[in-house]
């Protein structure tokens, strides 16, 4: 279920990092601390969009063998073991369009996940895209950068479903000590094309960014710093993610606003 209210969190994992077993278990503690989305990370070979930490987690998934249809069926079990999480695909185009997007939203709608962002999908290159997740009744969420300009903004509100991917920063991801303040303002000129919730990411590493970025957006999200906790804690990941959650959210402002679909 995606139903970004103030402060959400979504988190980011690489499936298959360290294996499959392990992802549920970091994903369900993740869960339980009080994780809100679930982006469930499809390794890919040629990953451009991401810094170190994620390359090295896709080439660790990878080597295990990992797979979009594995992703999905992690997600599917995600979803039977707790039904109201929000749950999306992240993934590169070539993983979709390798399995088919016919087949892709057929099994994203029959697993109970709720949508996909294609990271490296352009609005041109969309349509067919959105129109068959639509039919399927999956979201389409899109990533909006500060550098976009408001015919562009308008463009990625009309296509997006569920809700929009406002990057804090340019760049690749990774985790950063300060925010920028780029993010702020982008949220203001999305909020004028769209009633979709906004969440942000790109960057975010700790409990004082994500209770700023709560007072601005409707979700924020949390990739680069969990794949790190996963990375550096051998043996007790789930444990590790769990505890990592927790401290997230700990300082954020307890305010809640449902946000407008």
């Amino acid at each position: 279920m995606l139903n970004l209210n103030k402060n959400s969190l979504i988190v980011y994992v690489t499936v298959g990092d360290p294996d499959l077993r392990t992802t549920l278990e970091v994903i369900l503690a993740a869960i339980d601390a009080g994780t809100d989305v679930i982006e469930l990370g499809v390794p890919f070979s040629d990953p451009l969009a991401d810094g170190p930490v994620i390359q090295r987690a896709s080439e660790r998934a990878l080597k295990n063998g990992t797979s979009l249809r594995q992703v999905i069926d992690l997600g599917s079990e995600v979803r039977r073991q707790r039904p109201n999480t929000g749950l999306i695909i992240f993934s590169y185009l070539n993983p979709i369009l390798s399995l088919g997007v016919d087949r892709f939203c057929t099994a994203l709608a029959a697993a109970g996940i709720d949508g996909a962002l294609a990271t490296d999908l352009t609005l041109e290159e969309a349509d067919d895209y959105v129109w068959k997740m639509r039919q399927h009744g999956l979201a389409t969420v899109f990533l909006a950068a500060p550098t976009s300009t408001e015919q562009r903004l308008k463009a990625i509100a009309k296509n997006s479903s569920g809700f929009i991917y406002a990057v804090s920063r340019l760049g690749v991801t990774g985790a950063r000590k300060e925010m920028s303040g780029d993010a702020k303002d982008l949220v203001k000129r999305l909020r004028k094309h769209t009633r979709l919730p906004i969440a942000v990411g790109f960057g975010i590493s700790n409990s004082e960014q994500f209770a700023a970025a709560a007072n601005f957006a409707d979700g924020v999200v949390v990739g680069s710093a969990i794949v790190e906790t996963i990375e550096r804690n051998p043996g007790r990941e789930a444990l590790a993610v769990g505890n990592f959650v927790r401290g997230l959210k700990r300082q954020a402002t307890p305010i809640q606003r449902t946000a407008k679909a």
